[in-house]
């Protein structure tokens, strides 16, 4: 059986809960999962770090095969688990797809992680409200160009589901919800009727309201 390690709070855990969800793997008979990171405790067992030293999660058991690394998970997870043809194969949709996930996870989370965790993490007291609203705008300015490309099709790698779509779902999920919650601390969120069209595909269409996290208000 596979074996997960992390809390379904974290948007990078999530990102392998929906992968695994969409290939029809389920918690409990599919695979294995233990909470682990912040309140949980657990990443920094020597246990855990002889999986992952970096003591962060996710951590991603399969047999003799250990990775870290959300992105990577979900790669090896289709290349392994998708029988059933639910992620497309071309090589088209594939690098379309990857390019998504390194900007994702290169460009696009570092701007949006600093008002999250500003936010989320950080006492009120120490917060830096300028730092964190300009973050919010950079990211806003990053969504700008997947709008774009939304423009023309309805999802990130062309006419289907890929997962690129899973992990920029999460990072705009979160985009939103930061405005939602604290709409005084991030200033205006811009309208992208592009991405907003794309939200309703993956939540009609995908596990996307199963899998992320709806609340900003609880420690992550």
């Amino acid at each position: 059986m596979l074996r997960l390690w992390g809390r379904k709070s974290s948007i990078n855990v999530q990102k392998v809960l929906w992968c695994l969800a969409e290939l029809g793997l389920e918690e409990g008979k599919d695979f294995e999962r233990i909470d682990a990171g912040l309140h949980f405790g657990v990443n920094r067992t020597p246990e855990f770090l002889k999986l992952n030293p970096n003591g962060l999660v996710p951590t991603l058991e399969d047999g003799d095969i250990v990775l870290w690394e959300s992105n990577t998970i979900m790669r090896y997870l289709i290349r392994q688990y998708d029988k059933q043809g639910r992620f497309p194969s071309d090589v088209a949709s594939q690098y379309g797809s990857e390019k998504w996930l390194d900007w994702q996870v290169g460009s696009l989370w570092p701007a949006l992680r600093a008002p999250f965790l500003g936010l989320t993490r950080v006492p009120e007291n120490e917060r830096n409200y300028p730092a964190i609203k300009k973050a919010y705008e950079d990211s806003s300015n990053l969504l700008g160009l997947l709008d774009i490309a939304l423009a023309n099709q309805a999802y990130c790698s062309g006419q289907h589901f890929n997962i690129g779509d899973i992990a920029l779902g999460l990072c705009v999920g979160r985009w939103i919800l930061l405005n939602e919650t604290f709409p005084e601390k991030t200033g205006p969120r811009p309208s992208l009727k592009n991405i907003d069209a794309w939200l309703k595909r993956l939540e009609t269409e995908t596990d996307f309201n199963h899998i992320a996290e709806k609340k900003l208000n609880i420690v992550k």
